[in-house]
């Protein structure tokens, strides 16, 4: 655990400053509860031709859901740094839930990652604010950064095995 203290602590010495430190609570609000996500799956069931990647998405969030914050952060129950190193200050409220894995940053790639499957432009974009949602998580001293890593693979993997689950489906009826 000291290299993830190391990771952290050079990030708030090296990056952390005034401009960032107005931004990164801004970036880090639209993965509060995966709403930005939520939001962006519920669209894409609006018009026919994203609805697949929406399916692709909901189940890749209900996955983050159920499998991350429900059974492995209680289970695993991992101290997040501010309570371990106290003499940093917080730019957001504390979070009151376990380090591992970090929510945010799961939803943020299962997203993400259904974007690209659909769009890979758009999903570039996506993957982008994904990717700067899952930093704001270690620059503000909320998450580790193994948090981190396996949030994006979890993600990433949930957005995959829904890919193949939705795609099976819509070939078995015929919706290709």
């Amino acid at each position: 655990m000291a290299w993830e203290f190391d990771v952290l602590n050079w990030i708030q010495e090296h990056i952390r400053n005034g401009f960032l430190d107005t931004i990164f609570p801004w970036i880090t609000f639209l993965g509060n509860g995966g709403w930005f996500w939520i939001v962006l799956t519920l669209v894409g069931f609006i018009p026919k031709t994203t609805r697949k990647y929406a399916f692709i998405s909901a189940f890749a969030l209900i996955c983050c859901l159920v499998l991350g914050n429900l059974i492995l952060k209680p289970g695993i129950a991992r101290i997040r740094p501010f309570d371990i190193q106290t003499g940093i200050q917080l730019l957001i409220e504390k979070p009151h839930d376990y380090s591992f894995p970090s929510g945010h940053t799961q939803a943020s790639f299962a997203t993400a990652t259904a974007i690209f499957f659909r769009d890979k432009r758009w999903g570039a974009g996506a993957l982008v604010l994904a990717g700067l949602i899952a930093f704001s998580r270690m620059y503000l001293f909320v998450h580790y950064p193994t948090d981190i890593l396996a949030g994006v693979l979890f993600g990433v993997v949930y957005a995959f095995i829904g890919k193949l689950i939705v795609e099976a489906i819509y070939k078995k009826k015929g919706l290709a």
